[in-house]
């Protein structure tokens, strides 16, 4: 599996996540068609007609690829086409699981570095170390052949239980051996992280509604209440959603027995209702749910049933706006469709879907940019609302639909906090290079508490930085200055320590989490 080093930057995949990652609402379905039908004998006959008689040779496969994905294109933003090739990645993803040998990796220098072996994996049992290099794969040198990163999982996936022969390279030792290693099933996790932000408030981070979510965050919500956990923190934000069944159990956790969470209508106007269950661990116990502008379709479930049954408090910003529901359908020759066949409501009866073109939606995803420029993400009075979608709580708190969650607790966009993509780049590659130069030693002198407090206070592994990146300390903008100290840290001990690493360091700086410490330490 290939992941960047460092998650907190990975928003440039969120429209990825809600574009396909949440488009599942149930199991697949095929598509009947009457054989023989009009419609379908109409296709049949176009494409002999090309194929037989165009004057230029045309790939029909691709030519029928593009007129399903256009024709999906005339109903609304998540009715989509999965490709063949495409469908498999997807499926792994949401699923939550792929066979292969399970390592976070780079392309350094052409070659296959690891970053991390993911934990349970066959790499992590064979001995395989951060750090270490692939040079090839049952005697297929890969080294200096200009992979790019998608190329590699072709080498390293396949069936389940079967060997494969690992040439590696490790600088710590400089020793060049053989591992033998089989093939086995990777969990993709879903909770990026679970800790405990202070005596008596843990925090978890979910990254999509896949099918194994509910079984880790249980797992990690009953390891926190093990610590002391009587509040929780459920961050949500760029979760682009998943299945909704698992958003329902999940919400579970939180709501009494028989409390409505979500529903949904289909277009003969069939509604079906999802109740809460006897069987929810954390009913009694506080809750903030952070959310902000990349929260969508299942993490909308989930703070739009909070929100309505009266349950915690929502802190953030306006959620992306996806209340449309899909079935995934299979075409028959590996490639498949989404599409729409329902909309969900809160339980308030909220549609939080937000407008879209019928004819076409070019502009759908650039959300973002127009909710810059009107102000909304700095001010809260800047949120449009409509008041004809007002809608009351069981306590009377006011709540809107038309497009997306309106937090209880609003909390602006740092902008102070931004870097740009160079910087960003140049400063994994930092981070990467300078652990992998000192990687023995780092592992032997830190641990991740120990990192947290004390690296780097003299400063010089910042300035070595700034140096190599031709950059000098901003004397006139210390925030700016502040925010690239701030990730490099987080980068570094990305390569170090995982996710954990690098979310506890940015952690420090986080705008919503001051404000829930805030708002728990009144509530105290």
């Amino acid at each position: 599996m290939n992941k960047n080093n460092f998650p907190i930057y990975l928003s440039f995949a969120t429209i990825f996540g809600i574009l396909i990652g949440t488009f599942f609402s149930g199991d697949s379905r095929g598509i009947l068609l009457q054989r023989g039908s009009a419609n379908e004998m109409k296709v049949r006959r176009l494409l002999d007609y090309i194929e037989r008689d165009y004057v230029d040779n045309v790939n029909t496969d691709v030519l029928l690829d593009e007129a399903i994905t256009q024709m999906l294109g005339k109903l609304d933003p998540h009715s989509v086409y999965i490709p063949k090739e495409n469908l498999q990645a997807i499926q792994e993803n949401m699923h939550g699981n792929f066979v292969g040998i399970g390592i976070q990796f780079r392309m350094i220098q052409d070659s296959i570095t690891v970053i991390q072996p993911i934990e349970g994996g066959p790499s992590i049992k064979a001995g395989i170390k951060a750090g270490d290099r692939i040079i090839s794969v049952n005697q297929d040198t890969l080294s200096g052949k200009k992979l790019s990163s998608n190329d590699v999982p072709k080498f390293l996936k396949g069936k389940d239980n079967t060997e494969l022969t690992l040439q590696v390279y490790r600088k710590t030792n400089d020793s060049l051996f053989n591992i033998n290693i089989k093939r086995g099933k990777v969990n993709i996790k879903s909770v990026d992280i679970a800790y405990m932000l202070n005596d008596h408030l843990g925090y978890v981070k979910l990254d999509r509604f896949a099918r194994n979510t509910y079984k880790e965050f249980k797992n990690a919500l009953t390891e926190l209440k093990e610590r002391g956990m009587v509040d929780l923190v459920l961050d949500l934000r760029g979760n682009g959603g998943g299945f909704v069944d698992i958003a329902t159990q999940i919400a579970d956790e939180f709501l009494d027995e028989d409390k409505l969470i979500v529903f949904t209508k289909n277009n003969k106007k069939e509604i079906d209702k999802s109740y809460a269950t006897s069987k929810g661990d954390f009913e009694k116990g506080g809750l903030y749910i952070l959310i902000d502008e990349n929260s969508a379709s299942a993490s909308e479930i989930v703070a739009g049933a909070m929100q309505d049954n009266d349950k915690g408090i929502i802190i953030g910003r306006r959620s992306f706006g996806k209340g449309l529901v899909q079935l995934e359908m299979d075409l028959g020759d590996g490639s498949a469709v989404r599409l729409t066949t329902a909309r969900y409501y809160t339980p308030t009866g909220r549609s939080i879907q937000k407008p879209y073109a019928k004819n076409g939606h070019p502009n759908y995803y650039d959300d973002y940019q127009k909710r810059m420029l009107r102000g909304e993400l700095l001010n809260k009075d800047s949120i449009p609302i409509i008041d004809s979608l007002k809608y009351t709580t069981p306590k009377g708190k006011v709540v809107y639909g038309g497009g997306g969650i309106i937090p209880d607790v609003f909390v602006a966009v740092d902008t102070t906090s931004n870097i740009n993509n160079v910087h960003f780049i140049s400063m994994t590659d930092f981070a990467f290079n300078f652990v992998d130069q000192h990687r023995k030693e780092m592992t032997n002198k830190w641990t991740l508490d120990h990192f947290i407090e004390r690296f780097d206070q003299d400063d010089r592994v910042f300035q070595s930085y700034l140096s190599k990146i031709h950059v000098e300390a901003d004397s006139h903008n210390h925030n700016a200055t502040e925010a690239l100290r701030t990730y490099l840290k987080a980068s570094i001990a990305n390569e170090l320590f995982g996710d954990i690493g690098s979310y506890r360091i940015i952690h420090k700086k986080d705008k919503m989490l001051e404000r829930v410490l805030e708002l728990d330490s009144k509530a105290e």
